[in-house]
């Protein structure tokens, strides 16, 4: 901080007021001025966010910065923005600069999210909560007595953190959003839940015909996938906008497209699996015909999501 005070006064940056030393972001005056030097010699954020910058881009040769701070803080960060542009240490052609900005979360009663006695809610209460109502959730479903003990705990690992990230991660980053254990907890609609469900149910399919599609690459280059069916046409479109997503995701920083996607890739799935068989089975359960075609499809739609699941920060498990 003290090297950057002296390089915004060797260029004659900063101007006496009222015994600080100020900044203005624009030749013209205009804008807030960030207060560099307080009046008693101390510093401020303006003065340390100045010299992050600095270091940032001169020292650490960084061309994209990305500040991830709530939404109240967008007028500073505008301001630190043009006024490292104007000292010349920020270079628009050569540097990117964003603010990713993200609203308050809200309790149920649509206030502030905090304990009944007023306190910030700690986030390790809030994951232990998360891990008892999942397996609860689970147990209701009977799961507790079709999976074994290690793949209860996974299931519910991934159930509870899933559901909380994916909670945050769904929503507009601008936006404030209602915190409820119940919703975020709900297999139906755009949740984690919904999703982890899905995936699974599409684990299973290739599961039930054993070593035939242990070897997937194998499976590749002996079967063809032939869309047919206008399900499958629908269901392959919706795979292959998994660039495009990525692409929107890495301009705009606004992941909710993404969860967004996941969403559709899972409903327009759960069309195909209703419309088309994937595995023909007799009155005894036994399978009597197999569409390898169609699993593929299956197998492409596990991997898309794996991908998602993956940069969303939520973990998959085959059984649920």
């Amino acid at each position: 901080m003290l090297s950057v005070v002296d390089f915004l006064r060797n260029k004659n940056m900063l101007e006496h007021d009222e015994g600080r030393q100020i900044m203005w972001p624009n030749e013209d005056r205009s804008g807030i001025p960030l207060t560099i030097v307080k009046s008693d010699g101390g510093f401020t954020y303006d003065t340390s966010d100045m010299a992050a910058i600095r270091h940032r881009i001169e020292e650490e040769h960084c061309t994209w910065i990305i500040y991830v701070v709530d939404s109240g803080q967008s007028t500073h960060f505008n301001t630190i923005f043009k006024a490292a542009e104007r000292c010349c240490i920020l270079n628009p052609t050569a540097h990117r600069v964003h603010h990713v900005q993200f609203g308050v979360v809200l309790g149920e009663d649509g206030k502030k999210f905090k304990t009944r006695s007023g306190d910030t809610v700690k986030l390790s209460d809030l994951l232990n909560e998360g891990m008892k109502r999942s397996l609860e959730q689970l147990r209701s479903r009977g799961r507790d007595e079709i999976l074994t003990a290690q793949e209860l705990f996974e299931a519910q690992e991934a159930v509870a953190y899933g559901c909380i990230k994916y909670s945050d991660l769904c929503h507009n980053r601008i936006s404030d959003y209602v915190f409820s254990f119940d919703k975020m907890l709900d297999d139906r609609g755009n949740t984690a839940v919904y999703l982890l469900y899905t995936y699974t149910r599409i684990c299973s399919i290739a599961r039930n015909l054993g070593d035939d599609f242990c070897y997937l690459l194998k499976v590749l280059d002996t079967v063809e996938i032939v869309l047919n069916h206008e399900k499958e046409w629908k269901l392959a479109k919706t795979l292959l906008k998994m660039h495009d997503i990525m692409i929107k995701c890495s301009k705009d920083l606004f992941l909710h497209f993404l969860c967004e996607f996941c969403y559709e890739v899972c409903t327009v799935f759960t069309e195909f699996y209703d419309s088309c068989y994937c595995i023909k089975k007799n009155k005894d359960g036994e399978i009597i015909e197999v569409n390898r075609s169609r699993v593929l499809m299956c197998e492409a739609t596990a991997a898309v999501l794996r991908q998602c699941f993956y940069i969303l920060g939520l973990k998959p498990v085959s059984k649920l």
